[in-house]
């Protein structure tokens, strides 16, 4: 190791991994990595990380139930505020066919509240209960091939599998075993439902007018 490092370096190359995820955009929860996540409850070490990414105008945020970690800015400058705002209305083109799809998933399922980390999904339950649903079938193909999820089957079983594929790509869901058709939901619903609120209170833009049954999710 390089003697002129600071410990402050040293220390960063010991989570160095852990760091380039955050910086790559990633999410941090129990779920996703529940050994990060933990390192994660030390405030030393959230202290190392926000003066480690001060020259990078970043700092280490959390929602406001701290199950999920992630970068932001430290200050929204002119550059940090023009890459945010793109990265909203980027946002904007996928917001209402995740919270329909949260909506989807809650009422098919006869959940009594919207998804938390760590809840179970399998795609088979959700297509047995829409086999002799038409209105849920249909729902769900509509769901199924907009252009977020992107699936060009009409076979129920098939559009519910690219639904979850892209869902699981997307970090919103987890697939401890490959082999098995089981999912967990991560702490980034928890932060997909933080940034629609933050979207309606401080943008002032409609993002739930799509139903006003999503509006219950908020």
């Amino acid at each position: 190791m390089n003697d002129t490092e600071s410990p402050l370096d040293q220390n960063m190359l010991l989570h160095g991994p852990l760091l380039e995820r955050l910086l790559a955009g990633e999410f941090v929860c129990a779920v996703s990595d529940e050994s990060a996540f933990q390192r994660l409850q030390d405030e030393a070490l959230r202290d190392a990380l926000d003066t480690y990414l001060r020259p990078l105008n970043r700092r280490l945020a959390s929602n406001a139930e701290q199950s999920v970690y992630f970068l932001a800015w430290r200050q929204l400058d002119d550059s940090a505020r023009e890459q945010l705002s793109r990265q909203l209305g980027d946002a904007l083109n996928s917001l209402l066919p995740l919270l329909e799809w949260l909506q989807l998933v809650q009422e098919a399922l006869g959940r009594d509240s919207v998804l938390t980390p760590g809840d179970v999904l399998k795609p088979g339950e959700l297509q047995a209960k829409s086999e002799d649903n038409p209105s849920l079938r249909e729902r769900i193909e509509r769901l199924a091939t907009d252009s977020f999820f992107g699936s060009q089957s009409d076979q129920l079983d098939a559009q519910i599998k690219q639904v979850f594929k892209r869902l699981k790509e997307h970090g919103y869901l987890l697939q401890p075993h490959g082999e098995r058709q089981v999912y967990l939901a991560t702490g980034k619903v928890d932060y997909l439902l933080d940034l629609v609120r933050f979207i309606r209170d401080e943008e002032r833009l409609p993002v739930t007018e799509e139903s006003d049954a999503q509006e219950t999710l908020l």
